[in-house]
Parts: C-alpha cells; sequence; structure tokens
C-alpha cells in the first residue's frame, strides 16, 4: 500500500463518522504530517465506539500485547480515545477535529510533529472552513464572566461559571489548541496572551492527564485560571450542552476559531451568544475607550458627547475608599452595529462601573446533551454542504 493509500483510506474511514471532513482531499498533507503510513493503516477500521483490547487484536488478526503498545502510543497522539475504569481499559478512534486539531496540540509541544502540522491545520481551517458558515450551533457557548450579570437570581445554571464547576469532580488544564496553532506557524501573527488555559472535567480531563496533554489542577487552580483569564480579555467559552459539559475555553479574538470565522471568513455567527447583552450607563461613562479595546466582537465604540466633557464619576471601592474619574475628551460608550455575545470582557475591567450584562427578552437554550447536540449540528452541516454544492 502507498502511503497516498494509507492516507486516503484513513480519511475515507474518518468520513464514515457522523461528522465528516469538508474538503476531504484538502487535509491530507495534515493527516500526512500527523502519522505514519503504517499507523494511518492501523488506524483506519478502528470503530468510533469504545472496544477491548482483545476486541480490536481480533479484528486486526494482531498479538494484543503489540497491538496495545501501538494503541497507548496513538492516545498519547490523540488519535485514540482511551479511558480506564478499574482494570477495564477500552480504545475508540477519536473524531477527526479532535484528533487532528485537538487533541494534537493540547500539550504544547514544539517538536518536530507539532511544528509540521500546525501550519497545515491553520491552511485547512481558511481553506475548508467555509461550510460551517451555515451552521447554527457550535461547539462553543459565551459563558458570562463572574460578577459582571445584572440580575444574578435569574441566572441559569448553564450560563453560571461557578455553577458548572461545582458540578465537576475532576480538573485539568491544557493549552490553547487556537493559540498553541498560530504560535507554532511562522506565517501567523503573534498572539499576546497566555497558553495554558483551557480548562476539561471529569472523563475528558482524566484522558487529557492519562495521555500526556494536560496536567491535574484543583477546583481552586480552576477559578484562579479563569480569573486570570478574565483580567487578560479572555472570553469564556463553555461546551454546547445542559448536561456535562466538559470544557471551559478561554478565548481571544485573534486566535480563535469561532472568532476567526466571524472576523476573518465572514460568517455570521462566532460562538453562540449568552442570553445577555451589554448595557452602557453614558451618565457614568468617562471614555477611557478600554472597553471598545477588549471587546471581542468590536460591538463598542466611542461617540462624541460634549456634555460628558470634564464630568467626574466617583466610584466606591470594595475598600470603602472613593476614586474619583473624570471624562477628559467628552466621549462615552456606545454599543453596536456589531453584535454582543454577553461574554462580560468589557464590564470586567470598567473602572466607573458603567458597564453590565442585562438579560435578554427572548432566551436561548443549548442542546440537552452531546447526542442533541450532535444531531442538531449534523442537521446544519448537510444543509450546509448542500447549500454549497447547489450554489
Amino acid at each position: 500500500m502507498s502511503e497516498h493509500e494509507a492516507y486516503a483510506g484513513l480519511v475515507d474511514w474518518l468520513n464514515k463518522h457522523w461528522f465528516p471532513l469538508p474538503e476531504a482531499d484538502k487535509i491530507l498533507p495534515l493527516v500526512g504530517a500527523a502519522f505514519t503510513p503504517d499507523e494511518a493503516s492501523l488506524l483506519t477500521g478502528i470503530p468510533f465506539s469504545a472496544k477491548s483490547l482483545d476486541e480490536l487484536a481480533e479484528m486486526k488478526e494482531m498479538d494484543p500485547a503489540a497491538l496495545r503498545e501501538q494503541l497507548d502510543d496513538l492516545a498519547r497522539k490523540g488519535a485514540i480515545f482511551r479511558t480506564v475504569k478499574g482494570d477495564n481499559v477500552r480504545y475508540s478512534l477519536s473524531e477527526a477535529g479532535f484528533m487532528l486539531n485537538r487533541f494534537s496540540f493540547w500539550p504544547g509541544r514544539d517538536d518536530e510533529r507539532s511544528m509540521a502540522m500546525a501550519p497545515l491545520a491553520n491552511k485547512y481551517y481558511y481553506d475548508a472552513w467555509d461550510v460551517f458558515k451555515y451552521t447554527h450551533h457550535k461547539g462553543l457557548r459565551t459563558l458570562p464572566i463572574e460578577g459582571t450579570i445584572e440580575e444574578k437570581h435569574q441566572i441559569l445554571p448553564f450560563e453560571e461559571v461557578a455553577a458548572v464547576l461545582e458540578t465537576k469532580e475532576y480538573f485539568s488544564v491544557t493549552n490553547c489548541v487556537c493559540r498553541h496553532r498560530k504560535k507554532l506557524d511562522p506565517d501567523s501573527p503573534t498572539c499576546k496572551h497566555s497558553n495554558e488555559n483551557c480548562l476539561h472535567f471529569d472523563r475528558l480531563a482524566r484522558y487529557s492527564v492519562e495521555n500526556g496533554m494536560g496536567r491535574e489542577i484543583t477546583r481552586e487552580e480552576a477559578n484562579e485560571i479563569l480569573r486570570k483569564s478574565a483580567k487578560e480579555g479572555l472570553v469564556h467559552a463553555l461546551s454546547n450542552m445542559q448536561e456535562d459539559p466538559d470544557t471551559v475555553c478561554n478565548c481571544c479574538s485573534c486566535c480563535c476559531v469561532m472568532f476567526e470565522a466571524y472576523h476573518k471568513l465572514g460568517h455570521a455567527e462566532g460562538m453562540v451568544a449568552s442570553n445577555y447583552r451589554i448595557r452602557v450607563d453614558a451618565d457614568s461613562c468617562v471614555g477611557c475607550n478600554l472597553c471598545v479595546k477588549r471587546c471581542p466582537m468590536n460591538a463598542l465604540h466611542l461617540v462624541d458627547a460634549p456634555e460628558a466633557k470634564d464630568r467626574v464619576t466617583a466610584v466606591t471601592k470594595a475598600d470603602g475608599k472613593v476614586k474619583e474619574f473624570k471624562n477628559r475628551l467628552g466621549k462615552v460608550a456606545v454599543l453596536g452595529p456589531e453584535p454582543c455575545v454577553g461574554c462580560g470582557v468589557c464590564a470586567y475591567k470598567c473602572s466607573t462601573q458603567s458597564l453590565v450584562l442585562e438579560r435578554l427578552d427572548d432566551l436561548t437554550y443549548p442542546p440537552k446533551n452531546g447526542l442533541e447536540f450532535v444531531g442538531l449540528l449534523d442537521e446544519d452541516f448537510k444543509a450546509g454542504v448542500s447549500y454549497l454544492r447547489e450554489s
């Protein structure tokens, strides 16, 4: 079997999953950078549902001990999802996007494999992601920063980061795959944000730690990472489901695939917005422009407000001291026309407390669980493929 046949065979097999690869021919160089031909041949045919080592050894007609060694190595590369419960070890093939993007870059390595994969993964994103232009159910949903919501008693469990973490037992942190891919790609701009701030929980967290992709952290450390990310101006983004979300990403607008889809690929939507929108108190705003700089959607801008020039806003701090801020330019912040995703990044650092997230009248709810999300995204994805073929 030639190298091309080995890689094409794996791509064809990955395409049998619920989440087929758009522009599959364009991903072959990335597959070639990720795996040897022998690894690609071994991965081809491995089920996406979990199987025991003995079942896979019989399927592949291999010695179980030899197969275990190869499967464990491929689990460390992100191609195999390996789960351990007591003495019971089971293996399944990772979904293509996780295999070639998410899991491969979690460790933050700068080895030869990672360096080869990163530019190809970035190129594939720009070349093939247009099919997601027509999807409405995204993998991530904006999670408001703690303390930026106006009416706290109305917060739903999937809208509050503290409530999400409270349901989890095991935590890990990995590198941001979007940021790390850009860091390794000489053709990508340098991002100023820190890398190790993607949080994972329970089953997915254990997988990342057991396979050298992340490190175990405590609940307190997870909260501290969220606080640091909020200070940096990163957007909390939760797995888009109500039951057992397994990830909170901390996203920047320059690297995140969701924000890039909106800003660079021209998609109407990026990540799913929260049920909140920012409200500006023009009577206390001092036009400092910090919120404009921090907004990941470019949804805020300053307008002239001559009546506000030299106005002083007094703010009582947590320690009881009063600090005064002066509007020196005669400008105030306003929202629009770009959409607000309700993240609270602007409100978190507003010195005059002039910004707050207010609840929308029409609420949207995430899919109930992963199965429902997969079904909805599959419908969107197929509709997008049909549209592109007909246009």
